[in-house]
């Protein structure tokens, strides 16, 4: 019986299919003769469990400033005490900043020693401040990663992957290639750098080991967020409110974290899971907090707009982030809020109906150091799971399971983070 001639392009299409797949086949055959199968290797390399925080180490210079006396320091080493009215102006801001002290890198003597540094915008200063950042921002750095390692307790040869934020420095190679250096790490670790992000970069990087970790498996992420204000620091101006009030809110510090999936039991110690990440932008936030590299330095720039378009738009990122969870009451989560300003915890706090202490630990941090930055966040994390043992609390979150960590910055961005407590013994 003969074959009719759709019967004989049938038989050929589906000869040519088996070449093709016996041609793809070969082509992921190794020389020995083993097929690789990709998908199961693959999934090999994504861990089983969610990332968690093994260890945080935190660190700031010796050099501490009270804000009670700062503002007659502050226009004494400007020269600027003639001016008596932004004076008194700069001591009310001061008086109702929430901040009892914060440490800062840049002492009296090294400010004499570089007078440009205490002008407004009327010399260039950008040489003299790099200079300095480039040796400090990665020493600093280093003091806040020993302590982590040091709590870790694991050799540093585990670390795979390297995380390090600064707003800080714009050199090449970047503080995280010095920083890895200083640490000793293997060369073959690793490194992102994040750089001129903010305040919500504290945030950023916790996402970002998130998925490194749970991609990776066995990847033990060393996070590293160090912040100093000599690149802002300047005298003051008539003209220019938003940095008087930038000179009265930020500090210097830097903080470090070990993020690993899968923790060896009785061997690692998690204090959180990070259970889901998020970043957004505010709508009609363009220009509400910025800051631009000029020959002076860093300027920074903020308007007076920002507790409010943060407080009107928190609860979106609320919602987005907790639905999953079912939970809808926000004092049931323990609260992690990086301290922009005392006016943005009060007008989040309103907002939302938190209970009276929900931001503790976030305004103590802000009290005790100021504005960090990146930093802060993971200072108030660790300030969350101290205390919290230290109250017998059943979990590092003030005895409750869930809770959020907001990073807020630049853009305006908004960084969320869901985070899982840890049972406490």
């Amino acid at each position: 019986m003969q074959c009719s001639h759709s019967s004989k392009k049938a038989n050929i299409e589906l000869c040519c299919a088996r070449v093709e797949s016996l041609v793809s086949v070969n082509l992921v055959t190794m020389s020995a003769g083993m097929t690789v199968d990709l998908e199961t290797f693959r999934k090999t390399q994504r861990a089983d469990g969610p990332a968690s925080i093994l260890a945080i180490g935190t660190a700031n210079p010796p050099n501490a400033v009270y804000q009670s006396t700062y503002p007659d320091y502050y226009f004494r080493i400007t020269s600027g005490e003639q001016n008596t009215d932004l004076k008194d102006k700069f001591k009310r801001i001061c008086e109702k900043s929430a901040i009892k002290k914060r440490y800062m890198y840049l002492t009296e003597e090294i400010l004499k020693e570089n007078p440009n540094l205490c002008a407004f915008m009327e010399v260039p200063s950008l040489d003299a401040r790099q200079a300095m950042l480039l040796v400090e921002v990665p020493r600093l750095g280093k003091e806040a990663a020993d302590k982590a390692l040091q709590e870790w307790g694991q050799p540093k040869s585990k670390i795979t992957h390297l995380i390090f934020c600064s707003t800080t420095t714009a050199d090449i190679p970047g503080a995280d290639c010095e920083l890895a250096k200083l640490l000793g790490l293997h060369p073959s670790v690793k490194r992102v750098g994040v750089f001129q992000h903010g305040c919500f970069a504290g945030g950023t990087v916790l996402r970002l080991a998130k998925d490194v970790a749970e991609n990776n498996r066995g990847a033990r992420v060393l996070v590293v967020c160090s912040e100093i204000t000599a690149v802002t620091f300047r005298g003051p101006s008539d003209t220019h409110l938003d940095s008087l009030v930038g000179q009265a809110l930020f500090g210097d510090g830097a903080a470090a974290l070990i993020v690993g999936a899968d923790p060896i039991p009785q061997v690692e110690k998690p204090s959180f899971q990070i259970a889901w990440t998020a970043q957004t932008i505010l709508p009609d936030s363009d220009g509400a907090i910025s800051g631009k590299v000029r020959e002076v330095g860093l300027t920074f720039h903020l308007k007076g707009a920002v507790p409010d378009l943060i407080s009107t738009n928190i609860e979106n990122s609320l919602v987005e982030a907790f639905r999953q969870f079912k939970i809808s009451d926000w004092n049931q989560l323990f609260w992690i809020a990086h301290p922009g300003g005392r006016a943005i915890l009060d007008r989040v706090e309103a907002k939302l109906n938190l209970d009276p202490g929900k931001l503790r630990a976030t305004r103590h941090v802000l009290s005790e150091y100021g504005n960090m930055s990146s930093a802060c966040v993971h200072f108030i994390l660790d300030e969350m799971r101290k205390t919290s043992r230290e109250n017998g609390y059943s979990t590092t979150g003030e005895g409750l399971e869930m809770g959020v960590l907001f990073g807020f910055g630049p853009g305006l961005t908004v960084e969320t983070v869901v985070l899982k407590s840890v049972l406490l013994p």
